[in-house]
């Protein structure tokens, strides 16, 4: 990444950085907690590039996938997290640890404009594409990864999580413990960036090529671990969130 490529629409130069003061220094006792708690497998770690902006899609399951995404990742993530979460002492958290508040329901400059500091700063972004927890089949898949990789050329690196709801299990529901919890990276996937403007069709085509290969790996992982997704939530416990990006409406 050049140093001009922060003035190029929209322009990420004046935002800082996401706070770093836990997000190091709480990874690896989180990752301790977690450990003691779940039988955990990390696949494929070396297919995150070791250093460079990255941008981690991940399907969306349970309630600890957040967590245990920016704990089990090689490297540190600042996620994309619906901002209600960013209130009382978990919102302090939350801010100190790095990870991006995002309105789901409105146009949110400053997210993009956070999340393109990090990558500009050769960081990680995570991104959780379905917008809430659910099957994780990946039915719905938002624009902000493809946008993002649009705009800075960051390999989009596919992560599938496995275990981190029990079948049947409702919105808020932990597995229990001693249970097998997968993290599972596929290849990254590289897109070329656009300069400005990028076109509402390039982004929807960039979308369902990384819904694709987020499948594909979702495939993968099955296999490999033998554990499989929890099915759909119970009636009712779907969070509302717009249908702005790839819709699969027969699902």
């Amino acid at each position: 990444m050049t140093p001009d490529l922060h003035h190029e629409p929209p322009s990420s130069t004046h935002v800082a950085h996401p706070s770093k003061a836990l997000l190091r220094g709480a990874r690896p006792v989180v990752r301790a907690l977690v450990r003691s708690r779940y039988r955990i497998g990390v696949h494929h770690p070396d297919r995150v590039p070791a250093t460079g902006p990255v941008v981690l899609v991940a399907n969306h399951i349970g309630i600890i996938d957040g967590p245990l995404l920016a704990a089990l990742s090689p490297r540190p993530v600042h996620a994309l997290t619906k901002a209600e979460m960013f209130h009382g002492g978990t919102g302090r958290f939350l801010a100190r640890a790095g990870q991006i508040p995002v309105d789901r329901f409105h146009p949110d400059p400053r997210a993009v404009r956070t999340s393109l500091r990090v990558l500009r700063d050769s960081g990680v972004v995570g991104v959780f594409p379905e917008g809430r927890r659910g099957d994780g089949e990946l039915h719905r898949f938002h624009h902000g990864a493809a946008y993002l990789a649009l705009v800075t050329g960051a390999p989009v690196v596919p992560a599938i999580m496995l275990g981190t709801r029990e079948p049947g299990g409702d919105a808020d529901s932990r597995p229990a413990r001693g249970s097998d919890v997968h993290l599972t990276f596929g290849d990254p996937v590289w897109v070329e960036p656009q300069p400005w403007p990028r076109s509402t069709g390039m982004v929807r085509e960039t979308s369902a090529l990384l819904r694709e290969r987020l499948l594909v790996v979702l495939d993968e992982a099955r296999e490999l671990t033998g554990c499989q997704l929890p099915g759909r939530l119970p009636p009712g416990q779907y969070e509302d969130d717009p249908d702005t990006g790839l819709v699969d409406r027969g699902a």
